[in-house]
Parts: structure tokens; sequence; C-alpha cells
């Protein structure tokens, strides 16, 4: 490991690459509201309120930021040096934001349509038996049915020349499964790039993980498949039942025993990457956490970045846990830069 450290800090330090990346199709504008107490307190203050009739909260914590696993894994991909290209739907609005939050970091935003409804969460942060939880409020807009018919000519011409494209948050949009299927399908036969996804939490969408499965897994049309642990549960449940009570691990395995993807499973205590036949498996850099919000997009992001440099599984996994590391313990969220990862890498 220690070789594979100061083998990778030379690679980064000398590091010039700029792939075109195409991430699609969300942006949500997210809106925090932070409470200082635990759940039982807060519900009886709501209560309070909800029986006089109405009234105000005061004095509580609220910021608005960038939301959406596209328009994060964008942000965290421009800041290592790639030049990502977002293609998504929203209001006037929303581009306005998307210019002020990804404006000035090298994101081509001129894919982006201003012919929909902005997308919107509420994120509110209390304590639930001393563990700080996140209960979300989305309203997905015009992210709930981006489909193939969405993209445009020039939409198409970015993805043909580009080295990556990704597609995310299928689980939110009606037409995920389609929007991936003919994405991939275009970019297999008119591309060059590889194919990645993260269709997150499927849970909500359980009745459509065989069209998922059969209709572009089992086809062979993602070269990455990134996973948390809840996600290796779900998709190793589909192929045999008993993985619903096995570990993540074991649970990926098999997913790449099943699949011709890549399987990159990322988790708070490790990461592992499954790759023709092999198991590669990195710990996590042990830091103060002060958020997990978007900790899964600036690790895809450094994923995909690490994979462009050409770096070894276990480099890869370490250049990604080093950059997701940085964004968890930074205190204006920052995404990391490459000169961030090899201090990073250098104080671990």
């Amino acid at each position: 490991m220690k070789r594979d450290i100061k083998e990778l800090i030379e690679v980064l330090k000398k590091c010039k690459a700029k792939p075109n990346i195409v991430v699609m199709p969300d942006f949500f504008l997210d809106h925090f509201v932070s409470f200082k107490e635990d759940f039982s307190p807060f519900l009886e203050k709501i209560l309070k309120i909800a029986r006089q009739g109405g009234g105000n909260i005061p004095f509580i914590s609220q910021t608005i930021f960038r939301g959406g696993n596209a328009t994060n894994t964008a942000s965290a991909l421009a800041s290592l040096g790639a030049n990502p290209h977002l293609i998504t739907r929203t209001s006037p609005t929303g581009l306005i934001l998307l210019k002020h939050f990804l404006g000035t970091k090298g994101t081509d935003l001129s894919h982006v349509k201003v012919n929909g409804m902005m997308a919107l969460t509420t994120a509110i942060e209390l304590k639930y038996k001393g563990k700080l939880v996140n209960l979300m409020v989305n309203d997905p807009g015009s992210v709930k049915d981006f489909g193939f018919r969405s993209l445009t000519k020039a939409d198409l011409d970015v993805i043909k020349k580009s080295d990556f494209v990704c597609v995310f948050n299928w689980n939110q949009n009606f037409k995920g499964s389609e929007l991936i299927k003919r994405v991939f399908s275009f970019t297999k036969e008119k591309g060059k790039g590889r194919t990645f996804l993260d269709t997150g939490d499927p849970s909500s969408k359980k009745n459509e993980i065989s069209d998922l499965m059969e209709g572009v897994l089992v086809r062979g049309l993602a070269d990455i498949f990134s996973i948390n642990e809840n996600e290796a549960i779900w998709y190793a449940s589909y192929f045999d039942r008993s993985f619903q009570k096995k570990k993540a691990l074991e649970c990926a395995d098999l997913l790449h025993k099943k699949l011709e993807s890549r399987i990159d499973l990322h988790t708070i205590r490790y990461s592992a990457t499954f790759i023709n036949g092999e198991k590669y498996i990195v710990p996590t850099f042990k830091v103060q956490v002060l958020r997990t919000t978007g900790a899964g997009d600036a690790w895809n992001a450094a994923d995909i970045y690490g994979e462009a440099l050409g770096l070894n599984p276990t480099q890869r996994l370490l250049f990604a846990n080093a950059a997701t590391a940085y964004y968890i313990s930074n205190t204006k969220a920052k995404h990391a830069a490459i000169k961030n990862v090899i201090q990073m890498l250098k104080s671990n």
C-alpha cells in the first residue's frame, strides 16, 4: 500500500489530464434546514405549532447549495481538472443558479435546457438517538421525465466525442431505464467513451429493477457500475433473494460474476473494485466528518478521473478515498483539487 501511495503521488504531481466527461441528467437546488435538537423535541415543537393553527420557528440555520448527483459530480470533476459537460433540464432561474455554483469552475453549461421546472430538495438535519440524520423532501421537477428524446443534436455530438458518459439518478426519473439504455447504446455504437452508471437508492423503484437489470446491466451496456452498501444488497438480491441478508462485499462480488460491468463499491469504512475476476479493497481515510451529503458524488468523480489517468485499481481507490475525505472534512464543502488529494495522501 505504501508503494502505491508513493507512486500515486508522483503520478498526480505530473497530472495534466483533461478528459471530456458527460454527466446527466439532474440538477437540484438543495435547501438545508439544520436543527440542533433531537427528533423528539423537534416533533413536539411541530405538533405544538400545528395545534395552535400555525406559527414560526425562528433562528434556525439554513443554507442553499448545489445538488443533484450529476451536478455534484460535475463540480468535483472540474475541481480535479476534467472537462465536465452537464446535460440537464431546469428553469431559467435554475440556469442562473448553475452559473453561480459551477460557471466559474470550468463546467460546460451549454447543454442545460431551460424549458422545464427546477428540481428542489429540502433536507431537515437533526439528531436521532445521538446520530445526525437527514429527512429529505424532494420535488424532482423536470428530472422526473428526462428521457432520450430530451437530448438535442448538440448533446449527442458531445456524447460521441467524450471519454466518459455518465448517467445518474435513475431512482427519481420515470424515464430512467429508457434514458440509460438508449444513451449507453448510442455511446457503444457511435461514441468512443466508457459508460458509467450510478442509479441512486433503488428502493423507491423496486418494481423496475428487473427492467434496469435486463435492459442495461445484463446486456453489458454499463462499463462501470458504482454502488453503495444499500444498492449492492438490492441489486444482488435480484439474482438471489438470500443476498438480502448478506454483506455488501459479498453482494458486489455476486454482481461482478453475473454482469459484464466493473463493479465499484464505496462505503464509510472502505471502497472496493471488482474487475476481470479480481477484487481490490482499500480502507477509507480517518477524518472529521462534517457532512455526508454528496460524499458518493465526490467519490464517483475521483473514481472516473482516476480511470482516465490510467491508475491501477488500488491507486484508483486510494485516489477516490482521498478526494472524498477532503470533501467530507472541508468546512466549506469544497471539492478536492489534485493538490488537496496529494496533501491528504501525505498526511494519512
